[in-house]
């Protein structure tokens, strides 16, 4: 398993017009291994722009983005993102999907279908392997994702509001089964969602962030998460409150720097 470490990471957009959008602006954050942590903040506030940052998929423009101990370059081995949607590839069947990290990976094929059909049947989809994404419910869909994410072995699991697509039925019903996944499986977890409910229910610890440019506001610890009955606990419901009241602080615009 893995934690990861944020110091002083900042992102700048520069447009076709040469004008310069800072996303991010001296984030600092730690998120021990095998711990989850949630992240919530308005709208614009950069919080994909850091999990793509920790993916990999971008440099910071300032800052260093470290996992295990070692500087993120480029894309690693062992992250598993999910983006926004999932990411599924539409002509690809659930194996496929399943498998894509490791065909990136070249794994060979016998031993990449092995590991995804293990990875289908550990997300409750083992009878669907070949069933493609638009024969798929909006929370299979999103078990296919997590099931990418776990062929692959990965060690860091992001993912970017996984569950805002979906009924508020299947979104509990899915909140549990990453909540039931992670606790067997141990891997470090970073959620960006917009629910306040979803990050206390979910989260070890709520990353608060501000508005535009995106920094952390606050960090609420939340040991409660996942425990039998918490959801439904008067400490849970105060916990949704302080949280909301974070949030409220920090969607105040900022006139430290450019929205983003």
């Amino acid at each position: 398993m893995a934690g990861l470490e944020i110091v002083g990471a900042g992102l700048v957009y520069r447009g076709v017009d040469g004008r310069e959008t800072v996303a991010l602006a001296g984030v600092d954050l730690t998120v021990d291994d095998g711990e989850s942590v949630c992240l919530i903040g308005p709208s614009g506030c950069g919080k994909s722009s850091l999990l793509e940052l920790i993916a990999g998929l971008r440099s910071p423009t300032s800052g260093t983005v470290s996992i295990d101990g070692r500087p993120v370059a480029g894309p690693r081995r062992g992250t598993g993102y999910i983006p926004q949607g999932g990411g599924l590839l539409p002509w690809r069947d659930a194996l496929g999907n399943a498998a894509l990290g490791l065909v990136v990976q070249h794994v060979g094929r016998d031993a990449r279908e092995a590991a995804a059909r293990a990875a289908l049947a550990t997300v409750g989809l083992g009878d669907r392997v070949r069933s493609y994404p638009a024969e798929l419910s909006g929370g299979m869909r999103q078990r296919l994702a997590l099931a990418r994410c776990l062929a692959a072995d990965a060690d860091v699991i992001l993912a970017d509001e996984p569950f805002s697509a979906l009924d508020a039925l299947t979104r509990e019903q899915m909140q549990q089964v990453v909540l039931d996944l992670w606790r067997r499986l141990g891997y470090t977890q970073l959620m960006v969602t917009h629910s306040v409910e979803e990050a206390c229910w979910l989260g070890q610890r709520i990353v608060v962030m501000t508005a535009g440019p995106g920094r952390v506001s606050a960090i609420v610890d939340n040991p409660g998460a996942g425990s039998d009955g918490w959801r439904s606990s008067p400490a849970f419901a105060a916990r949704c409150a302080h949280v909301r009241t974070l949030l409220d602080e920090a969607t105040r615009p900022s006139d430290r720097g450019v929205d983003a």
